[in-house]
């Protein structure tokens, strides 16, 4: 367990939804992150629990991928006066609301619109509990992608850029955007700021950072090595995500969602051209049931 400032509170959540943090002071209370849209009344519940009654009137997204901002929505419903600050890639489609252009239709996930108040650059900052949180640039994972350091606790909220053991799924190689090199970037940025303690967008709060960019630093090095393997690591995330939000599914209504999903036919076609979409779908389900993560019995595919 470890002991974090008395004015942070941390949401370990699962992994349909990022981890949230709520960071406070007399006169502001921000969250960071807000989750998946199925579990925004639980995050609310949450939330407002930490908050005794206070009102919550910030709220911080490390970047637009719905596990991350899937609440937003529901939070400025039930906070009006809410601020909610994005990072600045896309924010003219969250403006327009460009399902397409934010991942959502693409990936076969959703995301309830919501507004913005303002965008946080690389290097801007905010004092909270006269404490200085700075905004780093993190692509990779996502292009457009931040951390947020705590420089008085060498605390990181590090989001997908980096876990106790590994990071999240490369997007922009889906699309045929070459973004390694950016991994490896944010990786040498999160070891010269040489935090003490890491808040990962998913899993366990973790102090063993160096060990941690070493596992990261060995993935990558196998996916640069084999960008196949990255691949189906990438399909059967798209997969074991929606699995989560369903949790059991006829198998021929999950292919069709699969058949409807852009990403799953870019990573077909890209490494597994060579066989039917149908035939490469279900080896996909058929490993992700061998590796534990899934039941597949009568028709039915359930997450597990």
């Amino acid at each position: 367990m470890f002991s974090l400032p008395p004015n942070i509170t941390f949401f370990e959540r699962g992994w349909l939804s990022s981890n949230n943090v709520l960071i406070q002071d007399a006169e502001q209370a921000i969250l960071i992150d807000s989750g998946y849209w199925t579990h925004a009344q639980q995050t609310a519940s949450l939330v407002m629990q930490a908050l005794n009654q206070r009102p919550l009137t910030g709220l911080i997204n490390t970047h637009l991928h719905s596990d991350h901002c899937g609440g937003n929505a529901y939070l400025q419903d039930l906070f009006p006066k809410l601020q909610t600050w994005i990072p600045p890639g896309h924010s003219a489609y969250v403006d327009d609301w460009d399902a397409n252009v934010l991942t959502y239709t693409p990936t076969g996930q959703h995301c309830p619109k919501f507004r913005k108040t303002g965008v946080l650059h690389n290097g801007d900052q905010f004092v909270i509990a006269d404490k200085t949180w700075r905004v780093y640039a993190a692509p990779g994972h996502d292009p457009h992608s931040i951390v947020i350091f705590n420089e008085d606790d060498r605390l990181l909220i590090s989001a997908d850029a980096l876990w106790e053991n590994g990071f999240g799924v490369v997007f922009p190689e889906i699309e045929g955007f070459s973004a390694f090199s950016d991994v490896e970037s944010t990786l040498n940025i999160i070891e010269e700021l040489g935090p003490k303690l890491v808040i990962p967008g998913h899993g366990a709060i973790f102090s063993d950072v160096s060990g941690s960019l070493a596992r990261a630093r060995t993935r990558l090095l196998q996916f640069r090595n084999a960008p196949d393997k990255h691949a189906s690591y990438a399909a059967k995330v798209l997969l074991k995500f929606k699995l989560l939000e369903l949790q059991e599914v006829k198998s021929n209504d999950f292919l069709n969602w699969g058949i409807s999903t852009h990403y799953l036919h870019l990573l077909h076609e890209q490494y597994s051209g060579d066989s039917e979409f149908e035939s490469w779908f279900m080896a996909l389900c058929r490993s992700l049931e061998k590796s534990g993560a899934c039941t597949i019995k009568d028709g039915l595919i359930a997450n597990i």
